[in-house]
C-alpha cells in the first residue's frame, strides 16, 4: 500500500472541487473531513458531495481515473496522484425506504440541502467550500461541534430506523470527539438498542475494532453497556449483580490505562474478566474475525493470569510463555491491569527484563531430539512427547547442561514411567 501525504490529500480534494467547478457544477467537501477540520484534526480522507450525475463525473474525470463503486447510490471513486489516494465523489441525494433495516431501497438526486437532511448525525451533515472558504451547515452541525453535542438529523428514530448501524456509529462519535448525546438521540438509541441485531456480525466487529482501537475505548464501552447496546451484541460483559458491576468498573480501569490500539489486545482485555478463553473463541467466530485475531484474544484471555508471581515461578513454566507469539500484549494486558490496580507490577517489568535476553539465553536449543531417543534404543510410542518435555523442564531449570545429561536423565524418567 502506498503512503498517503496529507498535503497532497488536501491539495487533490481542492482541485477535484475546482475541476467540477470548472465544468459547471456545484461541489464541496461533505462529511466527517469538514467535522475533522473544525476539530483542528487532518482529515484521514475527503469525500466530495456535487449535483454533477455519476456519469457526469465520470466524464469529467474520465474513465481511466474513475470507478464505479456505488453508481446506483451516486458514489464514483476518482484516483488521486502520487501520495493522494483517492476520493469519494457522490452526487446529492435523497434516499427512500430502508427495508433492510441498512441500506435504501433506492435514491434520488437532489440538491445539497436535501443531502444533509438524509444524513445521520449534524455533525457529520456538514459542507465546506474550500475554494471560499466557508462553512454551509443546513442542519446545525457546527453550534452542536462547537456545543460538544451528538445530535441525529430531524427525527432520530427515523435516523435510526433508516440505518441500525447508526446505533453504533452514535456510541462511537460520542466517545472519539468527548461529546455528550442530546437527550432525544440518546433515549432514541436506548429504545431501539437491540434493533442493532438486524446487522450483519462484520459490520459490527467493525465499528468494535474502531472503539476499542481508540484511546477513548473506555468510555465507549461504558456508553455500549448504559445504551443497551452491549446486551445486544456482547451480553457476556453486561453486569447484572454487584460483583460483575465490579468486574466492569475494573475492566474500564484498565483499558484507560492501555496505550496500544491494537484489537486483539483491546477486546481480551474486555474480555478476559468476564469469559472464558472457549467462551472468547465464541465471540470472535461470531463476529467473524480472522483465524489470526481469533487465536490470539482466545490466548490471551485464556493466560490473562499466567505472569502472576512470575519472579516466583520456575523458569521451566515461565519461560514458554515468554517466548509465545502473543507474550508482547499478554505483557501490556497486565500492565495496563497493574497500572489500574490488579496486579504486581512489578512481576511485568521483570518479565520485561528476561525477555531483553539473548536468544541464546532466553531460548537455548533442545539438548536431545526425538531422533536421539530412537538412536540410544529408547523404545518408541506415544510417552516420546511427555519425555522430551521432562528432559526440556530440566535443561531450562538448570538441572542438566548436556546431551548426554538430558540422554541419561530421559532414561531415569521412561523408568518411572514403566
Amino acid at each position: 500500500m502506498k503512503t498517503l501525504q496529507p498535503d497532497q490529500q488536501r491539495r487533490f480534494a481542492v482541485e477535484t472541487v475546482q475541476t467540477l467547478r470548472a465544468s459547471g457544477f456545484e461541489a464541496y467537501w461533505a462529511g466527517g473531513c469538514v467535522r475533522d477540520r473544525l476539530l483542528g484534526k487532518t482529515p484521514k480522507d475527503y469525500d466530495v458531495a456535487t449535483n454533477a450525475t455519476p456519469d457526469q463525473i465520470r466524464a469529467t474525470f474520465g474513465r481511466r481515473r474513475t470507478r464505479a463503486v456505488g453508481a446506483a447510490f451516486g458514489v464514483i471513486l476518482v484516483q488521486g496522484p502520487e501520495g493522494a489516494g483517492q476520493i469519494e465523489v457522490a452526487t446529492f441525494r435523497r434516499d427512500s425506504a430502508y427495508s433492510d433495516g441498512r441500506h435504501p431501497d433506492h435514491v434520488t438526486f437532489c440538491t445539497a440541502e436535501q443531502d444533509a437532511a438524509r444524513r445521520d448525525f449534524t455533525i457529520n451533515s456538514l459542507f465546506f467550500d474550500p475554494v471560499a472558504d466557508r462553512v454551509i451547515d443546513f442542519v446545525g452541525g457546527r453550534e452542536d461541534l462547537a456545543g460538544h453535542l451528538l445530535r441525529a438529523v430531524g427525527n432520530p428514530e427515523e435516523r435510526f430506523a433508516e440505518d441500525k448501524l447508526r446505533l453504533l456509529r452514535a456510541v462511537r462519535f460520542t466517545a472519539r470527539f468527548e461529546l455528550e448525546i442530546e437527550p432525544r438521540t440518546w433515549t432514541a438509541i436506548r429504545r431501539m438498542a437491540s434493533e442493532i441485531s438486524i446487522v450483519s456480525p462484520e459490520r459490527i466487529a467493525e465499528e468494535m475494532r474502531s472503539m476499542l482501537t481508540d484511546r477513548h475505548r473506555a468510555e465507549a464501552v461504558r456508553l455500549l453497556v448504559e445504551a443497551g447496546l452491549a446486551a445486544a451484541i456482547l451480553p457476556e460483559i453486561v453486569p447484572h449483580d454487584a460483583p460483575s458491576h465490579g468486574r466492569l468498573r475494573d475492566t474500564l480501569a484498565m483499558l484507560r490505562q492501555i496505550d496500544n490500539p491494537g484489537f486483539p489486545l483491546n477486546l481480551a482485555s474486555l474480555l478476559y474478566r468476564c469469559v472464558t478463553a472457549e467462551t472468547a473463541e465464541q465471540i470472535c467466530r461470531r463476529w467473524r474475525l480472522s483465524n489470526r485475531e481469533t487465536d490470539r484474544v482466545t490466548w490471551l484471555v485464556g493466560h490473562h493470569a499466567a505472569l502472576q508471581g512470575a519472579r516466583s515461578m520456575p523458569w521451566s513454566r515461565l519461560q514458554p510463555i515468554l517466548i509465545a507469539d502473543g507474550i508482547d500484549d499478554l505483557l501490556a494486558m497486565n500492565e495496563a491491569a497493574a497500572r489500574a490496580g490488579s496486579g504486581a507490577l512489578e512481576d511485568v517489568l521483570w518479565c520485561r527484563e528476561q525477555r531483553m535476553q539473548p536468544t541464546a539465553t532466553l531460548n537455548p536449543p533442545p539438548l536431545v531430539t526425538g531422533d536421539d531417543f530412537v538412536l540410544h534404543g529408547f523404545r518408541p510410542g506415544p510417552k516420546y512427547r511427555k519425555l522430551l518435555e521432562r528432559v526440556r523442564e530440566a535443561q531450562l531449570d538448570g538441572r542438566i547442561g548436556t546431551r548426554d545429561e538430558a540422554l541419561a536423565w530421559a532414561a531415569r524418567i521412561q523408568a518411572e514411567m514403566d
